[in-house]
């Protein structure tokens, strides 16, 4: 199992201590840490003996880091769990998703039913984004959720059951090691988002499955590094959104197409930035003065 800490805080221990329901097994859990602060990862690799601290050396990203630590573990190992430290497992859960690895020989990657903090479903299995559903999410999505584009995309309108998708979250996925390799694993251009998708992708194109397991149940407090820092995590996530798509259009003739994609992904990042940080600020204050209400529609 590889995870990438960067000051993962006490996310590190609920995911460490649920994990001893998740499996009958006992894996070995690698932290890939890309520069934490805050003592979390040293305190997990003191306390279980099962656990080991990798140091990348520095913020080398998310997908650069995963392929660090897989590249520790000896390649007779059939399957990798590879997981944000800020996941909790349901009891069961891991096992779960061996088990339907081993009826879904040809999946390259299989992931779980992956739950919000308030219990709602969060999308995790969903189709590769063309040009038309990417840019209809990209400028539709928060403004008119349920537009087709977007429904199209998450596929939240399908039936919850065990199917083949275009890719999943890497929030949490249980990977063939034979499938990783094939594909050379992440591609490290992506610091941070749009690597799922990308490996997603790869995988299916490369000739294996990308598997949703819904029996298999993980709770995901999604966003606790980008909540804090959406200034650095907004334009790495349109930065990477862009790379997804130039390198699905690399004729010269589509040029044009990636210089009209790089400008209006640059403009909304912008946008993006901006309301986010007055949300930061508007919430700061509410904390600060309690006398602020925070009982009006936004």
């Amino acid at each position: 199992m590889v995870t990438v800490t960067y000051s993962p805080g006490e996310h590190l221990e609920n995911f460490l201590s649920t994990l001893a329901a998740a499996t009958t097994e006992k894996p070995q859990v690698i932290m890939a840490d890309n520069g934490s602060t805050d003592g979390a990862p040293e305190a997990a690799d003191a306390k279980y003996e099962h656990v080991r601290l990798l140091r990348t050396g520095g913020n080398i990203g998310y997908g650069g880091a995963i392929n660090r630590a897989v590249a520790e573990i000896d390649s007779s190992i059939e399957f990798v769990v590879i997981s944000n430290p800020d996941v909790q497992w349901a009891p069961g859960s891991l096992d779960e998703l061996v088990a339907a690895a081993n009826r879904w020989p040809r999946a390259g990657a299989l992931g779980p039913k992956v739950l919000e903090p308030d219990g709602s479903v969060y999308p995790s299995a969903r189709t590769v984004p063309d040009i038309t559903s990417g840019v209809g999410h990209a400028l539709l999505g928060t403004v008119w959720p349920k537009n087709p584009w977007t429904a199209r995309y998450r596929q939240e309108n399908e039936a919850v059951t065990e199917r083949s998708v275009g890719w999943l979250s890497g929030s949490c996925l249980l990977v063939r090691r034979d499938a990783f390799d094939a594909i050379s694993g992440f591609d490290s251009r992506y610091f941070m988002y749009m690597e799922d998708v990308d490996f997603g992708d790869r995988l299916g194109k490369a000739g294996w499955l990308n598997v949703f397991v819904p029996s298999a149940v993980v709770t995901h407090t999604k966003g606790h590094a980008a909540g804090r820092h959406p200034e650095l995590m907004l334009p790495a996530h349109h930065r990477s959104a862009y790379q997804f798509q130039a390198d699905r259009h690399p004729h010269w003739w589509q040029a044009p197409l990636r210089l009209a994609l790089r400008g209006g992904l640059a403009v909304r990042s912008k946008i993006a930035v901006a309301s986010a940080v007055r949300e930061r600020a508007r919430t700061d204050d509410s904390t600060d003065n309690p006398s602020v209400s925070n009982h009006g529609g936004k």
